[in-house]
């Protein structure tokens, strides 16, 4: 069972709740809040000078031009909630109940962590973007002109599909990748090596280490550089929990709360990708740094703030368009887990599943199958086989 130790609590209904963070996770805390009938001031604290918008279509429709904003539908004035954008937090103080920023302090009776994460930055004095903000994707488009020099450090999910958007407005892409084939760490070596061809036109790198990011260009570990005019950084984020210190809220790779999204701390929740969750099914905390758990976990934050149980511990979703490709994987796989791989009349990859060791069906991924998802997340933690026999 969780570990995570929790105090008594509950915020009144005419209690304040400040919610830090400013994405999908805090727009999606805020209306839960309101419709079980909060009455009290929501106050919403993000660094960003932005509304609530949506971060999946940010590498994807914005990188390529077809969408400029990615906002949700969240009306503030409907919802009587305050936002208060360009504000850091700096701090909590748990017992008095008071939250830190930047621009003075603001006391509450319920606070939501959601945070969100950070990219992972390479060292080095030279121009490197990531792509996190909607700041991140209209800079970067900017850049993504025909015949530009873009490299990519990362054949990651978010560098494969910046790949796709920098090959579609005409530039010389090179990616860079640590690993000897694109996502190997994530699915294997031999689920990787199939989502080689579709890097054609891309000129791939694997088995590749990177010193630093310079004026110049890319540093190699071996000291060669690789020229660029725009460099993306995809090698990952981290949880924002540095704000934390000194709150005594549990931490460990993210916040830690048990499956109602609660911390130690009475009165505090976490959610989204600053969160990391106790998971019953799998028995330890799970970090999912996923928009489907961000959005999905929400209601149960709201609920647990105003004293309700309603657990969520849903099995994991995340999609990723790429090359053309919609690629769609549910579950999570062990590595004690089998994989069977299965392609198309003409070798491109089709779809794959994961096996425990007592057989049972632990993650699947498919590619260019979105009506077998609702299935693979239903069957995953039942027969491997009968799963296998059903969707072939």
């Amino acid at each position: 069972m969780s570990t995570v130790a929790r105090e008594a609590g509950t915020v009144p209904l005419d209690g304040r709740v400040v919610v830090v963070g400013g994405g999908l996770a805090a727009a999606r805390v805020a209306s839960a809040l309101r419709r079980k009938k909060l009455t009290g001031p929501i106050d919403i604290v993000t660094a960003e000078e932005h509304l609530p918008y949506d971060r999946p279509p940010l590498s994807k429709d914005v990188l390529v031009g077809s969408k400029d904003s990615t906002a949700l539908p969240f009306d503030p004035s409907r919802l009587d909630v305050t936002v208060h954008t360009g504000r850091t937090a700096t701090g909590v103080d748990t017992r008095a109940q008071i939250l830190r920023t930047d621009a003075g302090d603001l006391a509450y009776d319920g606070l939501v962590i959601a945070t969100g994460a950070a990219p992972i930055r390479l060292p080095g004095d030279g121009e490197q973007f990531t792509l996190r903000t909607i700041d991140d994707a209209l800079s970067v488009r900017d850049r993504l002109t025909p015949g530009a020099r873009v490299v990519i450090i990362g054949a990651s999910w978010i560098g494969a599909e910046v790949a796709t958007a920098a090959r579609t407005r005409g530039c010389h892409v090179t990616c860079l990748e640590y690993a000897e084939a694109p996502l190997a760490n994530t699915l294997g070596q031999a689920v990787a090596g199939h989502l080689l061809p579709w890097w054609s036109g891309i000129d791939l790198r694997c088995g590749t280490s990177v010193e630093e990011v310079t004026d110049d260009g890319v540093v190699l570990a071996d000291g060669s550089v690789i020229p660029a005019d725009v460099v993306v950084t995809g090698v990952g984020v981290r949880p924002c929990i540095g704000w934390l210190d000194g709150s005594g809220l549990p931490t460990d790779r993210g916040v830690l709360t048990d499956e109602f999204c609660r911390t130690a701390v009475a009165g505090i929740v976490a959610v989204g990708d600053v969160a990391q969750r106790w998971s019953p099914s799998a028995d330890r905390h799970r970090l999912v740094e996923h928009w489907d758990d961000a959005g999905g976990a929400a209601a149960t934050a709201a609920s647990a703030l105003l004293g309700e149980a309603a657990a969520y511990d849903p099995v994991p979703y995340f999609w990723s368009d790429q090359f053309g490709h919609k690629i769609q994987y549910v579950g999570a796989h062990g590595p004690d887990d089998t994989e069977t791989i299965t392609t198309t009349e003409v070798g491109e990859l089709d779809a794959v599943i994961w096996t425990t060791p007592n057989g049972d069906l632990s993650a699947w991924l498919g590619v260019d199958r979105p009506r077998d998802v609702i299935a693979a997340r239903t069957a995953v933690g039942s027969p491997a086989a009968e799963f296998a026999a059903a969707h072939a």
